[in-house]
């Protein structure tokens, strides 16, 4: 069955994926709101389950194909049918200068990808968005070129920090509008535009009828009882981005008469690694690397802890987190937080107000201040129930899918499309 009239293709690097579920819950939100969407997306993601978010969306999904040798029909087709299209000189001249820039195979891929996307796009599309401004927005800047079709964006972490300017600064001039999660990344990328009023600071926030309200009160676990360790938690993919190095180090220097034990959620390509650092450091036995979860285990993980710690650094090539939803979610069950004073994290945790903030890529710090917070459960009580007000007085996401929705439907008044909102100030973009 055909989209309805008026559909926004979403096109994502893939879909579903667990470490995006501010992603998914934008989708369900736009959903919710009436707005009409497909999914497109350039990879077909192998984990083997999805959040409950996932299984609510109704958009039809479709899946370019990741490596083009494995769909050269597709890619015929879609280089057959650019060759009739008006757009064809904009699309070749934009492309063949991407490739004496960057002659990779992921640009050629790119190229290939959006052939395909162009052609297959159903007449009832009308407007273009994109989550990460690096891969899928190339492809879907190429695509647009082809189709004559407006875009939009949304900008996260990664692609802000490792795409080159010159490939930034030409995405933000050929792009209707776009939306970053994070005043940094609003910053860098304010810099680079030549239209600075196109770009809108938007918190993701989290959708907190997701979440059940937090525990009423928690063990006043101090450390001290074998038989009850204090329990410290993290959520996020095993990437170098996100410093479980440090915090392994940072356990491993936790004194020997504090009793401790520490659970992970979460995939990647660096858990193996992990893992064998944990058992050289003789962590094995109060180390729990959990794998991938369902958001329901997240839950019930964050509901039973004493501590979220999320040590957040910059990684290889510059890429850094932008302001990581778990932490929202940690403070969904008002839980005291840990973390780094590092991208954007101290724009919802303030140091000494919601959480405690150490400096980047110091895991001496990190287990000083996890020893502190570890002997002293009514100040985690009091760090926990600060994250929650916060999160609810200005981190909730239903201000951002009504913002996006209205622009996506294209209901906003004549003209806004080039007077365009500026970025805006904290408390507007948490909609407060």
């Amino acid at each position: 069955m055909s989209p309805p009239a008026g559909t926004v293709a979403i096109v994502v690097k893939g879909y579903p994926r667990l470490s995006e579920t501010f992603i998914a819950q934008e989708i369900r939100g736009l959903e919710a709101r009436g707005v009409a969407l497909t999914i497109w997306s350039l990879r077909h993601p192998t984990e083997p389950t999805v959040h409950p978010v996932h299984r609510e969306i109704r958009a039809a999904i479709r899946y370019l194909p990741e490596y083009l040798h494995r769909g050269p029909v597709r890619v015929v087709l879609g280089l057959l049918a650019a060759l009739r299209r008006p757009g064809l000189p904009r699309f070749a001249s934009a492309a063949w200068r991407d490739l004496r820039r960057d002659r990779t195979p992921n640009r050629v891929r790119r190229v290939g990808q959006a052939l395909v996307l162009a052609r297959e796009l159903p007449p009832s599309v009308r407007h273009l968005h994109v989550h990460y401004l690096h891969t899928p927005a190339s492809v879907v800047r190429y695509a647009a070129l082809l189709t004559d079709l407006p875009w939009s964006y949304s900008a996260h972490a990664k692609a802000i920090w490792t795409s080159p300017d010159w490939e930034l600064r030409e995405k933000l001039a050929e792009a209707e509008w776009g939306v970053t999660c994070t005043r940094d990344g609003a910053q860098k990328l304010g810099g680079l535009a030549p239209d600075p009023g196109r770009l809108r600071l938007l918190y993701h926030g989290l959708d907190l009828s997701r979440f059940p309200d937090p525990p009423a009160e928690r063990p006043a676990r101090d450390g001290s009882d074998p038989a009850d360790p204090v329990r410290i938690v993290s959520v996020g993919r095993a990437v170098a981005k996100k410093g479980y190095d440090d915090l392994l180090r940072a356990l491993a220097a936790l004194p020997p008469g504090l009793h401790w034990r520490f659970a992970h959620i979460g995939g990647g390509e660096g858990l193996d690694r992990l893992k064998a650092e944990a058992a050289a450091l003789g962590l094995a036995d109060r180390v729990a690397f959990l794998g991938g979860k369902p958001q329901g285990d997240v839950i019930g993980l964050l509901r039973e802890a004493d501590m979220f710690c999320l040590p957040s650094k910059e990684g290889a090539g510059g890429d850094r987190d932008g302001l990581p939803n778990v932490l929202m979610e940690a403070a969904s069950q008002a839980l005291a937080i840990v973390a780094t004073r590092f991208a954007g994290i101290p724009e919802f945790v303030r140091d000494g107000r919601e959480g405690e903030l150490v400096p980047a890529g110091d895991w001496e710090a990190l287990s000083n201040m996890l020893n502190l917070l570890a002997r002293r459960p009514e100040r985690r009580a009091e760090l926990g129930r600060a994250a929650y007000r916060r999160l609810l007085a200005e981190f909730r996401a239903e201000a951002g899918f009504d913002w996006l929705a209205t622009r996506l439907r294209g209901s906003e008044p004549a003209g806004t499309a080039t007077s365009r909102p500026g970025t805006v100030r904290l408390e507007e973009a948490a909609g407060t």
